[in-house]
């Protein structure tokens, strides 16, 4: 996608630059193949964004050969390469065949003495030198002068004119430390662009907690692009979080944008499963707790109308609100969550009910829904819990140089099945097998897999927390505990299954 300077400039859309697969990979202990760079790279383009920083091309060869790979997809975004002011690494990005170069060079005194170990004279010769050199080649170039935020004004704006002149097409300004405040942002961007007539990026970290908040001022300062990764991913304290930074600017702001924000929720967890990095319950937008309650006083109010307690509607950014077991549920709460199971308690069962609840939840314990369901069975005598998927008996292969395997045999309405897969240890290999067979009964996905040790020593009990969404957005947990690891985790995947179509059943004869 060739945008112009004038496109990039217009107040129609703000430009989104994803560079989860560049700073986002950045987070210490993550590394991604190839492959998975390429298939991430796929869902940041569904997802609409406008730009993705496929990587750093001098790295690695194997870099470089998954960034020439993303560019060989034929996506909508531009891809861009990053590349110091040198001619060196900005050929690494020649050889990846990109279109696009994101160049940079230090400008704060801090940098240039004790890590550039460069004058200014020489600092600003190599930017100006990178510049000339990409464009020379063909490129299309956004310049970054690193640590902007803590960088001498006038030296900064010398630098900024210095580029443009001698043909950068963009200028991103980096808070490199996350040390500015949205007044300085503000400030400089207007500054900037006045001086320069160019096309403004932001690109601001998360160390005081002011990454997405930074970068609104940026755009609101007249900044036509930010840059952002999914779930904040990046150095430190990471980077402004896309879906934060788009959400706020579609809700709060009015500003246009490119991204589908129903694919938010999916693209966040993808990112999360494949660089292994797990976002915090109560993040903002995509945490699993962001359209979760349990308080009695917040679930009367979400049943009565949603927005007493919700800023937007879940299903914007692809998720689904659900309500919580524990002590501070009240009777409204439980009983609109046992409703969706077609479960309909007196009051005073009701009232039982709740108490029961609130019971365990006051050892410390969390209400997992199979629990919830298993009180109100006990309380009601109510026996239409009867599973519809049953356990027969299962197998595991695994030990040192041998690929975990799982058989599964399991009776699923009457019908007899056996199923087998692979997985990265036995309880993965045993959970997929049965996921194999669930197919499209039940068709789930394992959300979150928790295990907590009882007791201690090495024979000690285990218990294991599974949560499991269907393709409708439904969620069900369930808990079971023993000796055996891999046993507890089937026996609580399957009681979670079974929940889970205990709700389909339900919702087929309505």
């Amino acid at each position: 996608m060739n945008v112009s300077k004038k496109s990039l400039n217009n107040d129609e859309n703000v430009k989104i630059f994803d560079t989860t697969l560049r700073d986002g990979e950045q987070t210490p202990g993550v590394t991604i193949t190839p492959d998975q760079k390429i298939q991430i790279a796929i869902r940041l383009d569904e997802l609409g964004v406008d730009a993705i920083e496929a990587g750093f091309p001098i790295v690695s060869h194997g870099e470089m050969q998954a960034i020439k790979a993303i560019v060989k997809q034929g996506l909508k975004a531009e891809i861009f390469g990053l590349a110091r002011a040198s001619q060196i690494d900005i050929d690494s990005a020649i050889k990846c065949d990109l279109k696009y170069i994101h160049t940079f060079i230090a400008t704060s005194d801090i940098h240039m003495q004790y890590k550039l170990k460069m004058t200014r004279q020489q600092v600003s010769e190599r930017a100006i030198n990178a510049v000339e050199y990409a464009k020379k080649h063909g490129l299309q170039v956004e310049f970054s002068a690193e640590d902007a935020t803590r960088s001498d004004r006038q030296f900064l704006l010398k630098v900024f004119k210095e580029v443009a002149e001698a043909g950068a097409d963009r200028l991103d300004i980096p808070d490199t430390v996350g040390y500015a405040t949205p007044q300085y942002i503000t400030d400089l961007v207007k500054e900037i662009k006045q001086a320069t007539r160019l096309p403004i990026s932001v690109h601001c970290h998360d160390d005081f907690g002011f990454a997405v908040a930074n970068s609104i001022a940026g755009i609101s300062a007249g900044a036509a692009c930010a840059h952002v990764t999914i779930n904040g991913l990046g150095e430190r304290a990471g980077n402004a979080s896309l879906e934060e930074f788009v959400m706020a600017l579609q809700c709060l702001y009015g500003k246009k944008h490119n991204i589908k924000t129903e694919l938010l929720y999916e693209t966040s967890k993808f990112v999360s499963n494949t660089m292994g990095i797990i976002v915090q319950p109560n993040k903002a937008i995509i945490g699993e707790n962001a359209f979760g309650h349990e308080s009695g006083i917040h679930t009367h109010g979400i049943i009565s109308n949603p927005l007493t307690y919700e800023p937007i509607s879940p299903e914007i950014v692809g998720r689904k609100r659900w309500l919580q077991a524990g002590k501070h549920a009240g009777a409204h709460g439980i009983k609109a969550m046992l409703e969706e199971f077609g479960i309909k308690p007196t009051d005073e069962q009701l009232h039982i009910i709740v108490e029961k609840q609130k019971n365990i939840a006051d050892n410390g314990k969390p209400i997992t829904t199979s629990e919830l369901l298993s009180i109100a069975g006990g309380v009601m005598d109510n026996n239409k819990f009867e599973e519809k998927f049953k356990l027969y008996d299962f197998h595991i292969v695994t030990g040192m140089n041998i690929i975990p395997t799982a058989v599964v045999r399991l009776n699923a309405n009457g019908k007899d099945f056996i199923a087998s897969d692979i997985g990265v240890g036995p309880v993965d290999a045993a959970l997929k097998a049965i996921q194999k067979i669930s197919g499209e009964m039940a068709n789930v996905k394992i959300r979150e897999y928790r295990l907590d040790s009882i007791t201690g020593g090495s024979d000690a009990l285990a218990e294991v927390t599974v949560k499991v969404e269907d393709k409708d957005g439904n969620i069900v947990s369930a808990r079971k505990a023993g000796e055996d690891i891999v046993v507890a985790s089937v026996q609580a995947m399957m009681d979670a299954i079974n929940k889970v179509l205990l709700k389909k059943v339900l919702y087929s004869k309505s």
